[in-house]
């Protein structure tokens, strides 16, 4: 570390004012230290700066008239040895050879300072400035990361609903196609232009593809009804058909049936318990096993 005394010698070592045994001193100290001899050229390179730190000035006007006035004006014969009260004077006059080279080096060593404070506080602001535009591309970044995010997530949920109305779509027209399938089967059977022919549709809401197709043919008091993706049933169910004929009270008991437990598809042939003047509606409920003389259960297919 470089202390006082020392800062003192470099300053005056950059102005070329050490001499004697105090040069060769320092010269042997600047040998050994690498910081020393650091600190001696940042004080030349402010040496260099300084003399350009002062304005540049005219000498005042007649000042050349008056120093060759005054040295005419002197004696040219040398003066008397014997003058003894000049001596003072040398002696006050031989002072400021010692103070210039002191003032010097001190005027050096505060411009010296002043330079590295400047060229501290400039990295210093540089170095904020940077962290600065760091931090603003950083919140930039962020906040087209968070665009780009709520994209994708509108995007997936566009995709989403796309998808969901897909599939109902493709349910409704399997749906169409497996009552025209079972409508197509049951013409090669029966004389559609006496026919009562209906579509049941579902009523649950845990199956709405369940749908069956009632043909009943009026003159021999008989039909035929198919289904589809009807649920499987438990052990002590059936599943119970009712004619719907506005000449009684109560719907005609059509019988009971169950479905394939793997596809939920059966064909049931029916006919009423007591004669049905006219078929208005059909009806599926869930019952008991066995079945019921009167509707218990929940209505599972309805036709319009």
């Amino acid at each position: 570390m470089i202390d006082d005394h020392q800062e003192e010698l470099a300053a005056l070592h950059a102005l070329d004012l050490l001499e004697g045994s105090e040069q060769a001193q320092f010269e042997a100290a600047l040998a050994r230290d690498p910081a020393l001899r650091q600190r001696v050229a940042q004080l030349r390179a402010a040496a260099a700066a300084l003399a350009h730190l002062a304005p540049p000035a005219e000498p005042p006007a007649g000042l050349r008239e008056q120093i060759l006035a005054s040295a005419a004006a002197q004696p040219r014969t040398a003066p008397p040895a014997a003058a003894a009260p000049e001596a003072p004077q040398a002696a006050h006059i031989s002072i400021f050879p010692v103070v210039i080279p002191w003032a010097a080096a001190a005027c050096l060593a505060l411009t010296a300072a002043w330079m590295t404070q400047l060229y501290f506080t400039g990295r210093t602001e540089n170095e904020l400035l940077v962290e600065q535009r760091r931090i603003a591309e950083l919140g930039a970044q962020e906040a087209q990361n968070r665009i780009e995010a709520e994209r994708i997530v509108r995007g997936r949920e566009l995709e989403e609903s796309r998808q969901q109305v897909a599939a109902a779509d493709r349910r409704a027209a399997d749906a169409a196609k497996q009552v025209a399938a079972l409508t197509e089967k049951l013409n090669t059977e029966v004389d559609l232009a006496r026919m009562k022919i209906a579509t049941l549709a579902s009523m649950l809401g845990n199956s709405p593809q369940a749908l069956a197709v009632a043909v009943w043919d009026p003159e021999h008091q008989r039909g035929v009804l198919s289904v589809a993706k009807l649920p499987a049933l438990a052990a002590d169910k059936d599943y119970q058909l009712w004619i719907i004929d506005p000449e009684y009270t109560n719907p005609v008991n059509g019988g009971i049936f169950q479905v394939d437990p793997a596809t939920g598809e059966g064909r049931y042939e029916f006919k009423g318990n007591r004669p049905v003047e006219q078929a208005a509606k059909f009806a599926v409920s869930l019952e008991r096993k066995g079945g019921v003389p009167k509707a218990e259960g929940p209505i599972v297919l309805l036709s319009q």
